[in-house]
C-alpha cells in the first residue's frame, strides 16, 4: 500500500504522517478504556522510560526508515532484507537477556540470510549498485524493529498487552507528528484521494491491528520465535507485489525465497517451549 501510495507522487515523511493521524484516534480511545485495567506485574517508574524509548525506536524510527528505503527499492525486495532482523532479536536476546540460541534457530537463521544473499545479490545485478542505499534504510528499519521485540517482550507481562502497545504506539505518533511539523514543507492537505484512502487502510489493516497482534504472539511464543516465524512475510509481499505493483522477481531471487520459506518451516515445525 505504500508502494501504491507513492505513485501519487507522495513522500515518505508524509505518508508516515496519514499513517499516524489515522491511527491515533483508535489508540486514545483503547487507552481510555483500559486506563483503570491493572496490569499483572510491578511497573516501575523507569519501566515508562523503557516504553517511550521502544515507541520511539520500533514504530517511529523502524517505520520511517522503512518508509524511506521503499523509495529505493520494490516491496518484494524490501521486506526480504527486512527478514534480517530475527538474527538481530536473538543476537539481542542473548547479550540482554541472556537467552542461548537453539541448534533448530541457528539452521533457521543459516537458511534465511542465505535466502536473503541469493535474493539481494540478483536485484543488483538487475537494478545496480544504486540498491544499496536503500537496502541500509532497511537494514536500520530491521535492526530498530528488533530492538523492539526484545524490549517488549520483558516489557509485555508487566504492562499487559493492550496497554504496552498502546502506550508504544502513542509516543510512535506523537514522535511522527513532531518530526513532520519540523522537517517538513509538503501540504498535507490537496492530496488525491486516493492518497488519503491508502493512508486510512495503512492505518487499520498494517498498523492498528498487526500492532496488536504483535504483541500478543510475543507473549505466547516469544520474541525470538515470533520473529523467525513471521518470515512468512517476505513470501506474502512477494505474492502481493507481484499482483498489485506488477513487480517481478527474477529465477535467483525466487530461490532466494524459497530458502527463506525452508528457514521458516524448519523452526514453525518444532513447538515453542517458552
Amino acid at each position: 500500500m505504500v508502494k501504491l501510495a507513492y505513485q501519487y507522487h507522495v513522500d515518505a515523511l508524509s505518508i508516515l504522517l496519514l499513517r499516524m493521524l489515522f491511527s491515533f484516534p483508535f489508540y486514545v480511545v483503547i487507552a481510555f478504556i483500559y486506563r483503570k485495567k491493572q496490569a499483572s506485574g510491578i511497573i516501575l517508574r523507569i519501566d515508562y522510560f523503557w516504553v517511550v524509548l521502544f515507541g520511539v525506536v520500533g514504530y517511529y524510527l523502524a517505520s520511517y526508515f522503512d518508509f524511506v528505503g521503499l523509495t529505493y527499492i520494490k516491496a518484494s525486495l524490501e521486506r526480504i532484507i527486512l527478514f534480517l532482523y530475527p538474527t538481530i532479536v536473538l543476537l539481542l536476546n542473548r547479550i540482554f537477556l541472556k537467552k542461548q540460541i537453539t541448534k533448530i534457530q541457528k539452521w533457521a537463521i543459516l537458511f534465511t540470510y542465505l535466502g536473503i544473499l541469493i535474493a539481494f545479490s540478483g536485484e543488483v545485478a538487475i537494478s545496480g549498485t544504486g540498491i544499496y542505499i536503500g537496502g541500509i534504510f532497511i537494514l536500520l528499519s530491521a535492526i530498530a524493529y528488533a530492538s523492539y521485540l526484545v524490549g517488549s517482550g520483558w516489557l509485555i507481562p508487566k504492562f499487559g498487552v493492550v496497554k504496552f502497545t498502546t502506550y508504544a504506539m502513542l509516543v510512535s505518533c506523537f514522535c511522527v507528528f513532531i518530526h513532520y511539523s519540523i522537517m517538513s514543507d509538503a501540504n498535507i492537505f490537496g492530496r488525491p484521494w486516493q492518497v488519503y484512502f491508502l493512508g486510512f487502510l495503512i492505518a487499520i489493516f498494517a498498523t492498528v491491528i498487526p500492532s496488536y497482534l504483535v504483541s500478543v504472539s510475543i507473549k505466547m511464543i516469544n520474541s525470538s520465535n515470533f520473529a523467525i516465524v513471521a518470515g512468512a512475510g517476505p513470501i506474502s509481499t512477494i505474492i502481493l507485489a507481484a499482483i498489485f505493483l506488477n513487480e517481478k522477481l527474477s529465477t535467483l531471487q525466487l530461490f532466494g525465497a524459497l530458502v527463506v520459506i525452508g528457514g521458516i518451516l524448519l523452526v514453525s515445525t518444532k513447538k515453542p517451549k517458552d
